[in-house]
């Protein structure tokens, strides 16, 4: 395998720039699934897209790392960050889906709070990915992103209760448990990502 001596790190940033602003996309996408009288199908079909040109960002992050010599920062750290930006997508995609194959026509309004949740902490990755040039001003960012983390595993645990308290028949409390456990891992999966990059900007300071 041929290393390039040179450094890359423009491909890196604007990769991870990419993946991130494609997390957008997708938690966009899932505001309108989730709303009564959409078009799911159609929509479900955009985020498989989605998620399928999230998955060619990680391979070309992976592919470029295999062929650097030099990196911009540690290549455990792109590893993972790269990793977790793609559990992310994985985790959307997957509550989406699940929406359309359980065709279940109105979900509970706290499935909105998790949804809108993902937006903001999808907007503030997209917003933070283009400081990984200078590692700065990104506490804030994290700092956030915890924040926003720490609410919805506090709707998590409401919306648990609502569909335990008998207002659901067990087939539909079966359904909607899969549905929100996916949409707080997406949850989950956006801190590993602010993590990560905390890890880096520390190391790089």
């Amino acid at each position: 395998m041929r290393l390039r001596l040179t450094p890359r790190e423009d491909s890196y940033y604007d990769l991870f720039a990419d993946s991130a602003n494609n997390l957008v996309t997708a938690s966009r996408l899932l505001v309108e699934i989730i709303s009564d009288g959409s078009d799911r199908e159609g929509l479900a079909e955009k985020m498989r897209a989605c998620e399928h040109a999230g998955d060619e960002r990680t391979h070309a992050i992976m592919n470029r790392l295999n062929e650097s010599f030099i990196t911009p920062f540690d290549r455990e750290d792109i590893y993972r960050l790269a990793s977790n930006l793609d559990d992310v997508m994985d985790y959307m995609e997957a509550a989406a889906d699940l929406i359309v194959l359980y065709q279940i026509d109105h979900l509970p309004k706290e499935v909105v709070r998790q949804v809108e949740v993902l937006e903001r902490a999808a907007e503030l990755t997209a917003d933070a990915m283009p400081r990984l040039r200078s590692m700065q001003h990104l506490n804030e960012y994290w700092i956030e992103i915890n924040r926003l983390e720490n609410q919805a595993d506090q709707v998590y645990r409401r919306l648990l209760a609502k569909l335990f308290s008998g207002e659901y028949d067990a087939l539909t409390v079966m359904k909607m448990r899969e549905i929100i456990e996916q949409l707080e891992l997406a949850a989950d999966a956006f801190e590993h990502v602010a993590n990560t990059i905390e890890t880096i900007a520390v190391k790089e300071s």
